[in-house]
């Protein structure tokens, strides 16, 4: 059976909501973090060789990553299920965002805790050039958001369960103010909506805020 390695705070809420969503069955672990250094537990990191969240075992067969777990359940378990195929029109939106939120929004926001964390570095200007991208991806999301219900279109995707994980838990560490970004605030008031994410979030994370306000 699908096992979801869950660490609690971590991107393996995505994982838990994704199989809410589809509605399969899979079986939860749960994983406290350290509470003095807030890491995750030497026996979570020991399941793959990078030792980061989320991971997910099927049988034998580990895997980790965010975007591949997503992929891999979607077309083991899913049907295609929340995916989007090749010849839909709304193919390309779809792989962008579902790619975005790892490959350019999280590194972003990460840069962002690094510099509030531990300053500039004695290089300002190479801190400044860096940090224009988290406004610039909040301004993006915004007018994607005013155009679509959701990330690929029409249509809830794993394109959102990917995207939401930078707007929600990654606030603890990089404090956002969405008061004028009233379209992502919506897009947050429709996930909150969803029966399967909550069903996701009472497992996973029951004190997950969702910044509308």
């Amino acid at each position: 059976m699908l096992t979801v390695h869950h660490l609690c705070k971590s991107q393996s809420d995505r994982i838990v909501w994704l199989c809410e969503e589809l509605e399969i069955p899979y079986r939860f672990l749960r994983y406290e973090r350290d509470p003095v250094t807030m890491l995750a537990p030497p026996e979570y990191q020991a399941l793959h060789p990078f030792g980061t969240a989320p991971t997910i075992s099927d049988g034998d067969f580990v895997l980790g990553e965010s975007g591949a777990i997503v992929e891999y359940v979607i077309a083991r378990y899913g049907d295609g299920r929340l995916g989007v195929a090749a010849d839909q029109p709304e193919f390309a939106d779809y792989l962008y965002w579902l790619h975005f939120a790892n490959g350019s929004m999280m590194p972003s926001e990460m840069i962002d805790f690094v510099f509030e964390t531990l300053g500039d570095g004695g290089n300002p200007d190479l801190a400044r050039n860096l940090r224009i991208r988290g406004p610039r991806a909040h301004d993006m999301i915004e007018r994607r958001l005013g155009e679509a219900p959701w990330f690929a279109g029409g249509m809830f995707t794993a394109a959102d369960i990917m995207m939401l994980f930078p707007l929600t838990t990654m606030r603890l560490l990089v404090p956002r103010d969405f008061s004028a970004f009233p379209n992502i605030r919506a897009y947050l008031g429709r996930i909150a909506a969803r029966p399967g994410f909550q069903r996701a979030m009472r497992k996973a994370d029951p004190d997950l805020v969702m910044p509308m306000d």
